[in-house]
């Protein structure tokens, strides 16, 4: 698999990026632990811990509260399903959608991130981007999203088609804003669609969320990812089936392999295709917790390698897993200490560095 940044053209072969999170309230001081760790492929980090408008709906659903889909009543926020108007409001969200897809740049500017939602991303913006050979962003997984927002009655908006359909649209449009918007630092941009809810598949008391469901929203996503030039890469810090997300068009797949390798194990031939179509996986091999200080550099790496073994054989090699490998944490970092955020990014280069000069 290959990313580009202008015309040079780069493997992943090992190299070291993050999921996106960090418990810094200043963002110079979550840039500075980037740069040091993650040269090659910085990513914007996102900072929960600065208060709740860096929280989902403010970073990656704002056009629908601009127009009125979305209704806060105290610290809830839901769609305003109930209003009298809702129609009108429904009809303005995609009237701006289609005024995308017609190419307006003034429409797709509507999906942008306000900054006071996300200072991380636009201070990343403002730095230069070094010898980094890519950038990272990532944005909500449609299903997270949706099963976080109801309607007014207090149903899951997942489970109302024009609900899901909005949601699913205004996420898509919001990576392809952001895809653009870090593009213009002048190198490739990869997309992480974070999607912690594509757990629920095969879950009882979630029988109706059926593959082609998951499947189609994500490729919306990552079809608009994919819109504005960039690369996409989907992550879930579960166990869930993998096969649908190496199903969908995404270029990455991205795995808590520290806590969750062996749910992976059933999906060897699945695993197989993707590497032959090209596709990468972002091994999350340094937990994002306490365990990173019991944890070192020799012992992940090994940890690593006898992951890679157990996946040896029936068409996949070890040199091809290296190749096709990103090495990430296992899950954000914004809920963590300061402290223990910076020995997880110190790993995580470590590994990185282990691999590629081994």
């Amino acid at each position: 698999m290959f990313f580009g940044g202008g015309m040079e053209m780069w493997a992943a072969g090992g190299l070291a990026t993050a999921i996106g999170s960090l418990p810094h309230h200043e963002p110079q001081a979550a840039l500075d632990l980037i740069e040091t760790w993650l040269g090659a492929i910085p990513h914007w980090p996102q900072l929960p811990l600065r208060g709740p408008q860096e929280g989902l709906v403010l970073q990656f659903l704002n056009p629908l509260l601009q127009t009125g889909l979305l209704e806060r009543e105290g610290e809830k926020i839901r769609f305003a399903t109930g209003a009298a108007d809702w129609p009108d409001r429904l009809a303005a969200f995609y009237m701006l959608y289609l005024a995308v897809e017609e190419g307006d740049e003034d429409a797709l500017q509507q999906f942008a991130i306000p900054p006071e939602a996300a200072s991380g991303f636009y201070a990343f913006l403002e730095r230069t981007a070094g010898d980094a050979r890519g950038v990272k962003g990532q944005v909500v997984g449609p299903l997270t999203a949706a099963f976080q927002l109801t309607d007014a009655e207090g149903r899951p908006a997942y489970y109302d088609e024009q609900l899901r359909d909005v949601v699913v649209k205004s996420v898509a449009l919001q990576g392809r804003w952001q895809a653009r918007a870090l593009s213009g630092l002048g190198l490739r941009a990869l997309i992480f669609v974070d999607e912690p809810g594509v757990s629920v598949y095969g879950q009882s008391t979630y029988i109706t969320v059926t593959r082609e469901m998951i499947r189609e929203d994500l490729d919306a996503v990552v079809d608009g990812i994919h819109a504005a030039g960039a690369l996409a890469g989907i992550h879930s810090c579960s166990a869930v089936d993998w096969s649908i997300l190496m199903d969908t068009r995404t270029e990455v797949l991205s795995l808590d392999a520290y806590g969750y390798f062996d749910s992976l194990l059933p999906f060897r031939a699945e695993l197989g295709d993707f590497l032959v179509r090209g596709g990468v996986v972002a091994w999350g091999i340094v937990p994002a917790s306490e365990r990173a200080f019991e944890e070192s550099v020799e012992s992940l790496v090994e940890r690593l390698e006898q992951y890679w073994a157990q996946l040896s054989g029936r068409g996949i090699t070890r040199e091809q897993l290296q190749r096709q490998a990103l090495i990430t944490p296992s899950c954000g970092a914004g809920t963590l200490t300061v402290e223990l955020a910076e020995r997880i990014y110190a790993l995580t280069a470590g590994v990185s560095d282990a691999l590629r000069s081994g």
